[in-house]
């Protein structure tokens, strides 16, 4: 994909050089992947990341944004509306028609997906089963519309020195698509523990949701 025109003029030399070395999107997913993750969810900017070398979701998603942008893509984020649990944010891309992921996640199961989904549900679909609480319920609710980050370029975001929570806020804003009927939630599985331990190894304790054992809600 030919590279487009973007702020990249901010960056410094050194943020190139790095962004360089980032040539499709699971060498982004690499790159977030040894982060360390942080557990007090700081909002920060691309920026700030490469600089401090940690994330957690939403800064994550918005650093691999910026770096698919540097690859031709929208910089665009999808948020995903848990219950009992964090929400979870995602850097989405097309190839071909094709949607695919890139997300930090204190979880092995909630970053990367393959540019292989025939539309946006399909992709956060992808999501649902392994979408769980350490209490051991599915517990994705909802999705968002994609917010484009470049309607965003006058207020700076991908430099900014400030958190950028008001980003989070214009995700609450967005309209969310349910992806299960009040129904279908009261008839689900619980989660296997063999996967719970798949999903959970070598996260960051603190950053887990203290979740309660509570009857399921839409």
């Amino acid at each position: 994909m030919a590279r487009r025109n973007t702020p990249s003029d901010s960056w410094t030399a050194a943020e190139r050089r790095l962004l360089a070395r980032l040539k499709s999107p699971l060498h982004i997913q690499q790159f977030l992947n040894e982060l360390k993750y942080d557990a007090d969810y700081r909002a920060r900017s691309p920026r700030r990341v490469m600089r401090e070398r940690k994330a957690a979701c939403f800064d994550g998603a918005m650093f691999a944004a910026a770096a698919l942008r540097e690859l031709g893509h929208r910089p665009r984020l999808v948020d995903l509306r848990a219950w009992n649990d964090d929400d979870h944010v995602l850097a989405v891309f097309t190839v071909d028609g094709s949607w695919g992921a890139v997300a930090k996640s204190n979880t092995t199961v909630l970053r990367y997906r393959e540019p292989v989904y025939r539309s946006l549900r399909e992709l956060v679909m992808s999501y649902f089963e392994v979408y769980f609480n350490t209490v051991g319920q599915k517990t994705l609710r909802s999705y968002s519309r994609p917010l484009d980050l470049a309607t965003l370029d006058h207020r700076g975001w991908q430099i900014d020195e400030e958190d950028l929570n008001w980003i989070g806020d214009r995700l609450d804003e967005l309209q969310h698509l349910p992806v299960v009927s009040p129904a279908q939630i009261r008839r689900l599985a619980p989660v296997d523990p063999a996967l719970m331990r798949a999903g959970f190894l070598g996260a960051v304790q603190a950053g887990l949701f203290q979740a309660k054992k509570r009857r399921p809600l839409a």
